[in-house]
């Protein structure tokens, strides 16, 4: 495991991640690549301080934990200086490739989240396709760019505003996957893998999204395990969701 920090064009500052490698690589190996996106409020740790993820790096994978911050790991409309999609997507790729042996290709590159991690691995499977062969959403925040202003999560609203921009705006549409599953292409879109616990309260959402997915024709699985919104029930889903992974990846 390592941390590493670097500037990122993007962002304008010094951002960190978390790395697992395969164990006694030969020196002249490249690795396909799994990027890891944590939740709102989490940092680059939370995946390896709530799970095991580590022990897939054996299977011959190389693990990346980007710190995202609340950002949902897109350009905010209302910040100029969090272009997080362009943090993840440009130069956090790139750094990979030229500090690891990465293969550098769409077919070893996988991405899976959770909660608003999850939220961005379908938001980047459908607006950019050619840079990732599966997506992993585990309990994806799905429908937080179409929650409506209520007294009681008036800060949130005002944090999700900044972010996503006002409802019916074109910049609203161009980050809000339940919009971008109308307009992208089935053909070209990365095998998607989504869970949701079945006593969470996204999951209501969830299952809509995936009623679409089915609908047009997408490559996808949708599962559901008892639990709600937690690392317990992410724990219990994750060993599916890496069977998906492995299925794609060359090793």
């Amino acid at each position: 495991m390592q941390d590493v920090t670097f500037h990122s064009k993007a962002l304008d500052r010094q951002i960190s991640y978390r790395v697992f490698l395969p164990q006694n690589s030969n020196p002249n190996q490249k690795f396909p690549v799994v990027y890891l996106l944590h939740g709102a409020f989490g940092n680059s740790k939370d995946w390896s301080n709530n799970s095991d993820v580590g022990q897939y790096a054996r299977q011959g994978i190389i693990l990346v934990m980007p710190d995202g911050g609340s950002s949902y790991y897109i350009n905010a409309v209302g910040e100029a200086k969090d272009k997080y999609e362009d943090y993840i997507t440009q130069d956090l790729i790139a750094d990979v490739q030229a500090r690891f042996p990465a293969r550098n290709n769409r077919e070893s590159r996988a991405i899976v989240g959770f909660s608003m991690g999850g939220f961005a691995a379908i938001k980047f499977a459908l607006s950019h396709p050619d840079l990732f062969v599966v997506a992993g959403a585990l309990s994806p925040a799905i429908d937080v760019p179409s929650r409506r202003f209520s007294l009681k999560h008036a800060d949130q609203w005002w944090r999700f505003l900044r972010i996503f921009g006002p409802l019916g705006s074109k910049e609203h549409q161009a980050r809000d996957p339940l919009v971008l599953v109308e307009s992208a292409d089935p053909r070209v879109t990365p095998s998607i893998y989504l869970t949701a616990g079945e006593q969470e309260p996204l999951l209501d959402p969830i299952r809509r999204f995936g009623a679409r997915l089915k609908q047009r024709n997408f490559d996808y699985e949708f599962h559901t395990e008892p639990g709600g919104h937690d690392w317990t029930q992410w724990n219990e889903q994750l060993p599916g969701c890496f069977a998906k992974v492995f299925e794609f990846l060359p090793r």
